[in-house]
């Protein structure tokens, strides 16, 4: 607790967290992505690439993922609102279940418990924990901002806001299940219900955790890291409302070309071109509020996390309304496009924006000057080429992988089987390893950055935000 009131153990516990969850996570990354090219690394049915590959995407989406977002949000709720945390106790427990469920979530999905509904692979007991453990966060938010000292709401408390109203009607609608035993249930739905939902929230619950609340923090420390005020609030709002607005309607984007109603496909594909718009809008707002100060890309180091990490969301952007037309998805759908396409945001969007709101917001909340520039600007560039190397190698493998799938013979029979598509991809698959290797050491030296950064002794003089 500072002089000021606000409660930022909480802040330090979740960004902990976060730490923990990316190392372990990009570990487990690492080794199903070898075992991809070397089948012997599936030693036991608990370390085969079905299994990790859950472990994989949950301990980096929500264990990593989720902490991040719950550090910034307690920072900045107290700081946008200009009240302390009101239950501490509650936003500390709320932190301590979080990380047991993480933990429960990796042990299950290792021992095969799995409701195999993508994003939603937890049986049911864990996902009331879930429930419990976002409401738990809810109360915060809501009483902090009922609380609020500060009348004007800036666009960052709009973001989570509807992070945390939309992930919970998400998260209890498309998770309703019979159980029938302790670690087997049945979703209520079936057939094409079944997978409308599923990817109703699918394609939300990524939205919701790796867009709306990473948007929050870029609206809020790109202005703080750079001194410069947001090129346009009013185009922010406008951005926000129609993200909103139209994010819900574009989940069977992932179901072209299936039994699914043609309209609802149709439907789907409209919003998710219109979405090119909401998203642009936050992109061109950031190069905007830079006009005039492009030098800053140069002279602060934290500018270029920023601006890279917003272009990254903006060809995300366009990528994704794209892959859901249906000549594109017919031709892309399945193969490792997608996958270059889903870390190209994972790797670059996501986790550049956190990276830089944690050397902004660390050193404030634990009165101490950064350990070393020059690692974070490592950092950077071996991110940012580790991500490229990864993405681009899937999206030059997925092309050739489409290739190969629709070659026929004159006479209409395939051209190849698909084992010769798949050892077709293994110098892909190999150089995937090497990028992620390069990104796992940039990873590695933020992690040793912060916390060396920590460990120093605090200054003399304050360096909390008045």
């Amino acid at each position: 607790m500072n002089d000021s009131g606000y409660d930022y153990s909480i802040v330090r516990g979740f960004a902990y967290s976060a730490l923990f969850w990316l190392i372990v996570g990009l570990i487990i990354g690492l080794w199903i992505a070898f075992e991809m090219f070397d089948p012997s690394l599936n030693l036991t049915p608990w370390l085969s690439f079905g299994r990790l590959r859950v472990v994989h995407t949950n301990g980096l989406g929500v264990g990593f993922g989720l902490s991040g977002i719950f550090a910034t949000a307690y920072y900045m709720l107290q700081r946008l609102t200009r009240t302390p945390l009101p239950f501490p106790r509650l936003a500390k427990a709320q932190m301590y279940f979080f990380n047991l469920i993480i933990a429960a979530a990796a042990v299950t999905l290792m021992a095969g418990m799995n409701t195999t509904k993508e994003y939603a692979e937890l049986e049911w007991p864990l996902d009331i924990a879930v429930v419990v453990m976002w409401v738990m966060f809810a109360i915060n938010v809501f009483a902090i901002l009922i609380k609020r000292r500060e009348e004007q709401m800036y666009i960052s408390l709009w973001y989570l806001i509807a992070m945390t109203v939309t992930i919970a009607v998400l998260y209890i609608v498309n998770n309703l299940e019979i159980p029938v035993t302790l670690f087997k249930s049945y979703s209520i739905y079936a057939g094409n219900n079944d997978a409308n939902v599923q990817w109703w929230y699918g394609h939300n619950i990524v939205g919701f955790i790796f867009t709306v609340p990473i948007l929050a923090m870029f609206y809020y420390f790109l202005p703080k890291a750079t001194g410069l005020p947001i090129y346009s609030h009013r185009l922010s709002i406008v951005s926000f409302w129609s993200l909103i607005f139209a994010y819900l309607w574009t989940g069977a984007h992932h179901l072209m070309l299936t039994p699914l109603p043609e309209w609802i496909q149709t439907v789907a594909i409209a919003f998710s071109i219109f979405l090119i718009a909401p998203s642009w809008g936050s992109v061109v707002n950031g190069y905007y509020t830079l006009q005039g100060n492009w030098e800053q890309m140069r002279t602060n180091y934290l500018t270029k996390f920023f601006i890279l990490g917003i272009t990254f969301y903006g060809l995300q952007t366009l990528q994704g309304p794209l892959q859901g037309l249906r000549t594109l998805n017919a031709f892309f759908h399945y193969t490792d496009w997608v996958i270059g396409h889903v870390h190209m945001g994972t790797m670059g969007w996501v986790t550049m924006i956190i990276s830089a709101s944690f050397y902004y917001m660390i050193p404030r909340i634990s009165g101490r000057e950064l350990y070393s520039i020059k690692l974070a600007n490592i950092h950077f560039w071996l991110i940012l080429v580790g991500q490229l190397a990864w993405t681009i190698t899937m999206w030059i493998g997925g092309i050739q992988q489409g290739a190969m799938w629709k070659a026929t013979n004159p006479d209409g029979s395939l051209m190849y089987s698909f084992l010769d598509g798949l050892t077709s991809l293994y110098p892909y698959y190999r150089m995937r390893f090497a990028a992620g290797l390069v990104y796992f050491a940039g990873i590695l030296i933020f992690a040793w950055n912060i916390f060396q950064t920590v460990r120093q002794a605090p200054q003399t003089t304050e360096t909390a935000e008045a």
